[in-house]
């Protein structure tokens, strides 16, 4: 068990800031589609559907993708060579090219899960316009990936693990910091 960097109520406060962040940058939010990446950025997204909708009277169309098939490091170097990605459900069943779709993930750190999911969305159609929100930002970027909506910097060191909990998946709303990588 790690120590608690973010607790249920933060948590729930940070989600309606993004929320917020998201009306105000799309006053139109007919026009915004939330895409959620498997695992926790799918909960993410439905969450911040509620309150959007809850804020501007209208919801957001909403979607998810799992990246598996879309990754650059299955089958290379590091931890995962050789294992085969186990590959979920894609749904994005709103017309891709009228709305402006935001990622939703739960923790942003090298920037290639993103450039997979973008990789994932483009061919489904090409969005006039693509941002990224995430709950926690930890740093340590490998490609030039930057979040347009972030619930939390946490600095970290590269040994050190950011796990995030959410209620629908875990029982509990909270984001740890663990040693070990």
């Amino acid at each position: 068990m790690g120590k608690v960097l973010i607790d249920s109520d933060q948590c729930r406060r940070t989600v309606a800031r993004i929320a917020h962040e998201i009306v105000e940058h799309h006053p139109d939010t007919s026009a915004v589609a939330l895409v959620g990446l498997h695992t926790r950025g799918v909960p993410l997204a439905e969450r911040l559907r509620v309150l959007i909708e809850e804020f501007s009277g209208e919801a957001p169309a909403i979607g998810s993708v799992d990246i598996a098939l879309y990754r650059d490091d299955v089958g290379v170097g590091g931890g995962r060579r050789g294992v085969v990605p186990v590959v979920g459900e894609t749904i994005l069943d709103f017309d891709i090219a009228s709305h402006s779709v935001v990622l939703v993930d739960d923790v942003l750190y090298t920037g290639r899960t993103i450039r997979a999911a973008i990789d994932a969305v483009f061919d489904y159609g090409r969005p006039p316009k693509v941002e990224l929100a995430v709950l926690v930002d930890r740093g340590h970027r490998e490609l030039p990936i930057r979040p347009d909506y972030v619930g939390r910097n946490l600095p970290t060191n590269r040994d050190e693990r950011i796990t995030v909990h959410l209620a629908e998946i875990d029982g509990t709303d909270e984001v740890l910091l663990e040693e070990g990588s």
